[in-house]
């Protein structure tokens, strides 16, 4: 379906250029949804970002997510995952500590500490390489939501509809140039789907 991420991106970016997307900041879900959205932000003349987000595992079972830190935004967390296993939010509050510093941490290594761009009053554009279950890009949305954005539109190549159907209530606009089914993964929609080194994503933000 695509050759690579940046020919993706590059379809990506040809749907996104015919809307009115008035001050767009292109943020990237890593590590995989940075060179997808590069050639984003360059036909928009927009600035790229990170949208940095973290899981939240629950004790015992890591897997199991408990809630997500976004970075700029309150943690967000699985009200019925917190139910069953009779624990509050403020149970991880170590682990939202935590979390915040691998956030940090990942900053420095793929931004050289450069901060969070402003979204206020902005189009923030959400981009990964594709959703499977949709739980990431779901707390990303959701942690986002505090940070000021006026218009908040998910550009993904390649989802699942039902997948989809969940996440698109968090945003304004949902924009998916593909919903195959049978879905089976993301990589099976790409040609190439290599793993993208840290040394890449910060090489391709310093672009």
């Amino acid at each position: 379906m695509f050759r690579d991420r940046t020919d993706a991106g590059e379809r990506l970016a040809d749907a996104l250029a015919t809307r009115d997307l008035p001050d767009p900041v292109v943020l990237a879900l890593p590590r995989g949804g940075v060179p997808v959205a590069l050639p984003v932000a360059k036909r928009l003349g927009a600035p790229l970002d990170l949208l940095l987000v973290r899981k939240i595992g629950m004790p015992g079972n890591r897997e199991l997510a408990a809630g997500a830190v976004v970075e700029g935004g309150a943690p967000v967390f699985n009200p019925e995952v917190l139910r069953f296993s009779a624990m509050t939010a403020r149970d991880f509050d170590a682990d939202v500590a935590e979390k915040r510093a691998e956030i940090a941490a990942r900053r420095a290594a793929w931004l050289a500490g450069r901060d969070p761009v402003d979204l206020t009053g902005k189009t923030a554009i959400v981009v990964d390489d594709g959703i499977a279950t949709g739980a990431t890009v779901k707390a990303a949305l959701q942690g986002l939501a505090t940070r000021g954005a006026q218009r908040v539109v998910l550009a993904i190549p390649v989802a699942p509809a039902d997948s989809l159907a969940e996440v698109a209530p968090l945003c304004d606009e949902v924009i998916c140039l593909e919903t195959p089914a049978p879905f089976y993964a993301v990589g099976a929609h790409y040609r190439v789907f290599d793993q993208v080194a840290d040394d890449a994503v910060a090489e391709m933000l310093t672009r």
